[in-house]
């Protein structure tokens, strides 16, 4: 099997650009599809989801993939389980209201649930990590308590330069997966927490307290399972910053302060004189969920068992009925995220269906449920492969296309970790732009997307998102990627918008063709780069049988 000799010059097979296949008209009438108030904002176990299903299957069989499952179809069944809570907290006797002061959750599986004057316990970031030399619970008891826990992982200024972080400590300014919020909550759920209460900040969080509160009304899932999900305690929750505040000087205590003293290595567990007392009434049903998946068969015989897969979620939000307005002012629509990346998959799909050599590799199209739901239909898929893990070459994940204008750039999201950036790479030069490090690495979205799963698993992946050079108008367009996230994200509002720029997204699809026909015509075969937290996995899965 030949490999990338990196460094070298690489030629492809296929045409530099496959601006034919590859259309503005299709992938925008595909977007304005899933996003359209009919759809229902693609909600798992709703009216809409049927319709995204049976809309991504049709397109499927009219672009002439191969159905992905074995049993002949284009779906396979992820069962979940919807979970509608109804929360009430007090603490300290006050009485905290939802959205403004606090967000929660519960994914017991039983109809309801209290804590009675369960003690607050202030643990930092919540972190354990041996290779830092890190230890936030010092050995507290937490069974039955509430903790209280800051988000992200802990910046540790540069001895050297207390302007910067420390790049041998949490990776500096790149997140680690310490500072995932479900990390928290496992760690909640492994201490014997009766609750957890994340404190949002929106510049590390990435977004803005808003997009919680928007989930006041949610329904939310996991994977079914006879037991309650162990990754969470029984009540799971974000608190605003605003009411930890307050929260912290209604018990003597400095939030600053307390912040600032959990950035130490001997930094210990604080537990606070007030106490949570809190409800959560839930409401459950079973859902028969659906990853759909369609394929492109390999044509050589050495290599077709190998798979590139490639994959997009097709979930979002659903339809909230309480907000005020009319249908279109209430469904989350979900044209950014992720109907571009679902539409994305359609184009990349018919250019290598178009191409003169078909791939040597065997493509795997699939696009996922549930990614807004905590990823679990990448994370089922994972658990359950249409193939072999092992013979997985590569993921790519495509979520959330460029429409806000064509760049010099373009960013690798946890950069750093496989050669399939080297493979960008040169693809990227052929555009006449260039690859950049992840500029946005604090901010943890190698962590907040479909291919964190692949990785855990060991397979090589790949995820980018737009450059931060404009072409045509660099401060226009800073200024359009800074509205998205402030204006649009997670909100109704993500809908098409007469500004959309289809040359970028063209040119973006193109450049991820080129990488898929790379790595599927068998000359790529990529690999975890040494110091990559990833690549242990990936060696333990090749030396097995």
């Amino acid at each position: 099997m030949r490999k990338l000799a990196l460094g070298l010059c690489v030629v492809f097979a296929f045409p530099v650009l496959a601006a034919d296949p590859i259309s503005a008209d299709d992938f925008k009438a595909a977007v304005t599809t899933l996003s359209s108030d009919d759809f229902e904002g693609r909600l798992p176990g709703s009216h809409g989801e049927q319709l995204t299903v049976d809309f991504i299957t049709a397109q499927f069989k009219k672009i002439g993939l191969k159905p992905g499952n074995s049993d002949g179809s284009y779906v396979q069944k992820v069962p979940l389980t919807g979970h509608r809570t109804t929360p009430s907290f007090s603490i300290g006797g006050v009485q905290l209201k939802t959205p403004e002061d606090y967000v929660a959750w519960s994914y017991l599986r039983q109809p309801e649930f209290s804590v009675t004057e369960s003690p607050l316990v202030f643990v930092g970031y919540g972190v354990i990590a041996p290779e830092y030399g890190w230890d936030d619970y010092k050995g507290v008891d937490l069974k039955g308590k509430t903790m209280v826990v800051l988000i992200n992982d802990p910046p540790i200024p540069d001895p050297a330069d207390p302007t910067k972080l420390d790049d041998t400590m949490f990776k500096g300014k790149a997140m680690t997966y310490y500072g995932r919020w479900t990390y928290k909550y496992e760690m909640a759920a492994k201490f014997g927490a009766a609750a957890c209460l994340i404190v949002h900040e929106t510049e590390p969080a990435a977004y803005p307290w808003s997009v919680i509160a928007n989930r006041t009304n949610a329904e939310n899932f996991d994977i079914r399972s006879a037991n309650s999900n162990p990754g969470y305690p029984p009540i799971a929750s974000w608190i605003s910053v605003e009411r930890a505040r307050a929260i912290m000087k209604a018990d003597g205590q400095d939030f600053d302060a307390l912040k600032k003293a959990a950035l130490s290595k001997d930094f210990r567990p604080v537990q606070l004189k007030q106490t949570l007392s809190a409800t959560a009434s839930n409401s459950l049903r079973e859902v028969d969920s659906a990853n759909v998946v369609g394929m492109i068969e390999g044509s050589d015989p050495k290599l077709k068992d190998q798979v590139v897969v490639l994959t997009a979620h097709w979930d979002h939000f659903g339809w909230d009925q309480t907000l005020p307005g009319t249908k279109h002012d209430q469904v989350f629509h979900g044209a950014s995220d992720n109907a571009t990346g679902v539409a994305a998959l359609f184009q990349i799909a018919k250019a290598l269906k178009a191409a003169k050599t078909p791939p040597a590799r065997t493509v795997l199209f699939i696009a996922t449920t549930s990614e807004e739901q905590e990823l679990l239909g990448a994370k089922f898929y994972v658990r359950n492969p249409l193939f072999p893990l092992k013979n997985t070459v590569a993921e790519i994940n495509i979520d959330r296309v460029n429409t806000d204008g064509r760049t010099h750039d373009v960013e690798v999201v946890g950069s750093g970790n496989t050669t399939l950036e080297d493979v960008l790479a040169v693809a990227a030069k052929a555009q006449g732009r260039v690859v950049k490090p992840d500029s946005r690495s604090d901010k943890g979205y190698l962590y907040r997307a479909d291919q964190v799963e692949f990785a855990r698993a060991g397979v090589p992946v790949l995820y980018i998102k737009p450059g931060q050079e404009g072409l045509q108008n660099p401060e226009a367009y800073r200024l359009k990627l800074e509205a998205y996230t402030a204006q649009r994200y997670h909100r109704p509002t993500d809908v098409i918008g007469p500004d959309w720029d289809y040359a970028a997204a063209v040119e973006d699809m193109n450049l991820l063709y080129q990488v898929v026909a790379e790595v599927a015509s068998g000359r790529a075969t990529p690999k975890w780069k040494d110091g990559s937290e990833f690549k242990a996995k990936y060696d333990e899965m090749m030396a097995k049988p």
